[in-house]
């Protein structure tokens, strides 16, 4: 009994020691909330806030001049710099950042809105279902609106000549896409931004997607950082962010190295803890 008693108790001390040698936690202050972009209960559903960190520069949305010969109560989809505008009167126009899918870059020309939802129903096409079953097989008879699904909080569904395009411009609860390039999707905005779209425009509202040539004549022309993000084009920047590309490319994977190596670092001293309480041996280090 003494010795099952001292056992018990050389288990609980190296069990305590492991506590005492392991490092206080990290108090995280909640990240500042960005005004429009605050977290938002939207009928079932809770928006979180964006990050401050994926509103950085100009992304987020605010009103604009707007140099497009397009009339009020136009939509304009850029593309080519990854924009959206809601034209308004007087040369003006709200501005939202947009995440571009290959759907996005391959549509062009002209359309309508002839339908709006709210947290609507995302329902793969066939071809992708035949292409990806692994990816979208499951999801064949459609997936119910909510924050896990890939049209977010709002979609606005494109139509040209009464046919829907199966163009959308929707919300997305995967804040870090916006300003870039995915591999797919339409067109993207911040769910917030979204909503606010829809407010903004009725059905039959017309919708412009702007070609290559338009964007650079109006815009000008744009080439993509190490980031995946864009930047004004300049030849002579073209090399530099190549070099830093391999560079974050080599970095990224030296902190996956230092990563896996820290986790099986602490895995193998979590066992060497749980095998000294069960025999008794005091922790070693």
């Amino acid at each position: 009994m003494l010795k099952t008693i001292l056992l018990k108790f050389t288990a609980l001390a190296a069990l305590s020691l492991l506590a005492a040698c392991a490092p206080p936690p990290k108090v995280v202050a909640p990240p500042a909330e960005v005004p429009g972009y605050e977290g938002l209960q939207d009928g079932e559903f809770f928006i979180q806030p964006v990050n401050a960190r994926y509103l950085a520069g100009d992304v987020a949305r605010h009103e604009v001049a707007y140099n497009g010969t397009e009339k009020p109560g136009t939509i304009v989809v850029d593309p080519h710099v990854r924009k959206l505008y809601f034209v308004m009167p007087d040369g003006r126009a709200m501005r939202y950042s947009i995440a571009v899918g290959r759907a996005g870059l391959g549509f062009k020309g002209s359309a309508t809105v002839n339908r709006k939802v709210e947290w609507p129903r995302w329902t793969p096409t066939a071809n992708m279902i035949r292409t990806m079953p692994e990816m979208y097989a499951e999801y064949a008879g459609g997936l119910p609106g909510g924050l896990s699904n890939p049209l977010g909080a709002r979609a606005l569904y494109l139509y040209r000549n009464g046919r829907d395009t199966y163009f959308r411009i929707h919300g997305t609860s995967e804040n870090s896409s916006i300003g870039h390039a995915t591999s797919a999707g339409c067109i993207r905005l911040f769910n917030r931004d979204a909503i606010d779209l829809y407010e903004r425009a009725p059905l039959g509202t017309h919708v412009k997607v702007r070609t290559a040539a338009e964007s650079e004549k109006l815009e000008g022309r744009y080439m993509e950082d190490e980031n995946g993000l864009l930047i004004p084009y300049d030849e002579a920047m073209i090399a530099v962010v190549e070099q830093r590309k391999l560079d974050k490319k080599a970095a990224d994977a030296a902190a996956a190295t230092a990563a896996a190596a820290n986790a099986a670092a602490t895995a193998a001293s979590e066992a060497a803890a749980r095998e000294a309480a069960l025999t008794g041996q005091p922790v070693q280090g």
